[in-house]
């Protein structure tokens, strides 16, 4: 049995002690997972981030928000795609590489990903 613990959920089952998967960890996955896919530039937020936590402050709105529930979780994920890529397509494969990537990775069942195209990325064009 898993129970909501805030910032994460603690799985308690046939193990020693408890396990405990933040949802920061999840959404590190879901941000690792959406980028592997073609198309993909950047999840919004990725540059901000990554300066802000180089100066040691923790980000104060992130663009991969994780909600866990008892055993399961939905994500809520916002992107910049590469110009040229059909954004249906290519926002469905990301649906499925973040699902199979948490789920394979953390034991949770996702429900629900939800993806936003918040821009497009001109930088690869002449």
């Amino acid at each position: 049995m898993a129970k909501d613990m805030g910032k994460g959920t603690v799985m308690q089952g046939d193990t020693i002690g408890r396990i405990c998967i933040a949802g920061d960890v999840v959404s590190n996955i879901a941000g690792i997972a959406a980028t592997e896919v073609e198309g993909v530039a950047a999840t919004v937020g990725n540059v901000t981030n990554e300066l802000m936590s180089k100066v040691g402050i923790k980000t104060l709105n992130k663009a991969i928000k994780v909600e866990i529930n008892d055993r399961t979780c939905k994500v809520m994920i916002g992107l910049i795609m590469k110009y040229g890529y059909h954004i249906p397509t290519t926002c469905k494969q990301v649906q499925d590489k973040v699902r199979v990537s948490i789920e394979n990775m953390t034991g949770l069942v996702v429900e629900d990903v939800s993806v936003r195209v918040e821009g497009i990325d001109m930088s690869s064009q002449s």
